[in-house]
């Protein structure tokens, strides 16, 4: 009985320290398997990755493009109603003066707009994030003007300032503004507290502390502002222009609504979607540019 209990009980001790073993074996074997994970691809790879990344938005396009093909041939859509891309980039190229004189009145309406709330919106917002007294003098006003309809307010540009590209270029403004704003007012109080009092203690100016550390923090979102911003541009120019105007797509696209031309409706709608997508890129590869840190997740 002795030498069963011995045994027994050295089996029990041997029993308990296999079980610890297997976690520890199972870990020490997924190690090798994570550090491959993580190691670091070869130049070569990590380039046809970003080729097939960047290749995705135009295949996604063409795919597009291939489906409106395959709906207007397969359920025969009449041309008055859905014409084929086809017929509408042929329309483009036989338009494309026309166009492209329309195009640069809308481009500058746009591009005036977009600047003046550019260089409005952001600095009021860093006012109204550092200033009590002017968030609560400043910010109610704006607020009731973005609650009031902005095409409401359109004909009142049209008898104040006429039919010119100055109505037109206000009305983004006002549009615009207010999405501006809200970003750049997160943005620059998105900051802890506690880095600033870390600042503070080691002898940092107001203007090291903003240049270093508060602006280039608040960068992301005021870009995520920026983004939403220009896509809004390009809608405001062509709402002013349907407010009234008598050159710009906005004009294109409703003299082909009102002679049912529909055709050049789709034409001046894939100028618009080039014009939106371009305005998009700028403001991307200015983020790109002036925030270096965070190049890494385009890689």
């Amino acid at each position: 009985m002795a030498y069963v209990d011995s045994t027994s009980e050295r089996a029990g001790t041997v029993a308990p320290e296999a079980g610890w073993q297997a976690p520890a074996l199972a870990s020490a074997a997924a190690i090798p398997a994570a550090t491959a994970a993580r190691r670091p691809r070869s130049p070569a790879a990590r380039l046809a990755r970003r080729i097939g990344w960047s290749l995705l938005p135009p295949l996604t396009f063409i795919g597009m493009v291939a489906l409106w093909a395959g709906a207007v041939s397969l359920f025969k859509i009449p041309a008055y109603l859905l014409p084929g891309p086809g017929a509408v980039f042929s329309r483009i190229v036989s338009d494309a003066p026309m166009l492209w004189t329309h195009a640069q009145i809308t481009l500058i309406e746009i591009v005036l707009g977009f600047g003046l709330t550019i260089v409005t919106a952001i600095p009021l917002g860093l006012l109204i994030a550092l200033s009590p007294l002017a968030k609560q003098i400043v910010y109610p006003p704006i607020m009731l003007m973005q609650l009031v309809p902005k095409i409401a307010v359109a004909p009142l540009f049209l008898v104040w300032l006429g039919f010119g590209i100055e109505s037109k270029v206000l009305l983004t403004v006002l549009m615009t503004f207010f999405p501006l704003l809200l970003a750049s007012i997160s943005g620059f109080m998105i900051l802890d507290d506690r880095l600033l009092y870390l600042t503070k203690s080691m002898g940092a100016s107001a203007w090291d502390t903003f240049r270093y550390l508060r602006f280039p923090a608040a960068l992301p979102v005021i870009f995520s502002g920026l983004k939403t911003s220009a896509t809004i541009a390009a809608t405001a120019a062509i709402v002013a222009e349907f407010v009234g105007a008598n050159r710009g797509l906005g004009y294109v696209l409703l003299r082909g609504t009102s002679t049912m031309d529909i055709e050049l409706v789709f034409a001046v709608l894939v100028v618009l979607t080039v014009i939106g997508i371009a305005i998009n890129y700028v403001v991307e590869f200015c983020e790109w540019a002036i925030t270096p840190w965070q190049r890494a997740r385009y890689n």
